[in-house]
């Protein structure tokens, strides 16, 4: 494991590499890694029809059947996210409330390989992003899940799937979306936050 964290490391440094290819390469690996760690959950999630449906899709497969699309949240420390900012032309920071404690921009690479990259705003204080970075240095943070409506998506999981969200009820996210957050087990005993985000307006 100490050698994916260690391969995790680098593509999250090469996001901020000069040479606009190795930017991509390395996104498009870290894209699957985070994927790829809350695949088994989120594959047994669209087995149930109604919840499939609350899932967004921005691709399909080459069925012509529509993907669920998924961004992977990656933490870095505040120097990290600047440089990463600036070396992919500064994205707009996005509107986070402000009792939270993040900043974060989006990255796109090809079709479907999105990316928050978020940071603390307090570094070495008790916020989310803060504790992860003490706790597991950079990396991947959490996978976001685009669903129409969080509330029912919630319930369902709730309900059917016996699992309990982070928050008794959907919170404000970044830009005007409603989010909510569930912890998940992943492999070899670990855990991974699902991030369920219904856009502003939901649409």
């Amino acid at each position: 494991m100490t050698g994916q964290k260690d391969e995790i490391a680098k593509w999250v440094a090469d996001l901020a590499d000069a040479d606009p290819s190795a930017r991509e390469a390395s996104a498009l690996r870290l894209h699957s890694a985070g994927v790829a760690l809350v695949s088994p959950i989120l594959n047994e999630w669209l087995k149930d029809p109604e919840l499939r449906e609350l899932m967004r899709s921005l691709s399909t497969d080459n069925q012509g059947k529509p993907n669920p699309a998924y961004t992977v949240g990656i933490a870095v420390e505040p120097h990290h996210f600047e440089r990463i900012r600036a070396a992919n032309g500064s994205p707009r920071l996005s509107e986070v409330p402000p009792d939270q404690d993040a900043k974060e921009f989006e990255l796109r690479f090809a079709d479907s390989c999105h990316f928050d990259i978020l940071t603390t705003r307090q570094p070495g204080g008790a916020g989310a992003i803060a504790r992860f970075l003490q706790k597991l240095g950079e990396g991947i943070q959490q996978i976001e899940v685009n669903v129409t409506d969080v509330d029912r998506a919630t319930d369902i999981l709730r309900t059917r799937f016996g699992v309990a969200p982070i928050y008794s009820a959907t919170r404000p996210g970044a830009d005007g979306t409603r989010v909510n957050f569930f912890l998940v087990s992943v492999a070899e005993g670990k855990k991974c936050l699902v991030e369920l985000v219904e856009p502003s307006g939901g649409t």
